[in-house]
């Protein structure tokens, strides 16, 4: 059964930084891309940012460039996200998501809240 689990939101003030992480099972995890997707309080899903299977590719919407760094740990089954210069429009719930071979999203963690405000 595939399981990813996300964890590392919270509460952190403009300018602040976070790291996300995505824990995964079930699946050969090296062997996919993945993607950061988030979903700001009444607004739609924004794609954020995605990582080839072996890591050296990444790609980021342009609201986040030069301040989010999407990374990946295959030994551990690990997906990151490092935010930092946050800003209160970077309040979302986070989810990762498993991109399939045809470049869809097949499966979704439950989300983390991040919530930038003073």
């Amino acid at each position: 059964e595939v399981q990813l689990v996300e964890s590392g939101g919270g509460l952190v003030q403009p300018g602040g930084s976070l790291r996300l992480s995505c824990a995964a099972s079930g699946f050969t995890f090296s062997n996919y891309e993945m993607t950061w997707v988030r979903q700001a309080p009444g607004k739609g899903l924004e794609w954020v940012s995605h990582i080839n299977s072996g890591g050296g590719n990444t790609v980021y919407v342009d609201s986040v460039k030069e301040r989010f760094t999407i990374s990946r740990d295959n030994a551990k089954n690990t997906l990151y996200l490092q935010m930092n210069s946050l800003k209160p429009e970077d309040t979302a719930v986070y989810y990762c998501a498993k991109r399939n071979q045809a470049g869809f999203n097949d499966y979704w963690g439950q989300g983390t809240q991040v919530t930038v405000s003073s």
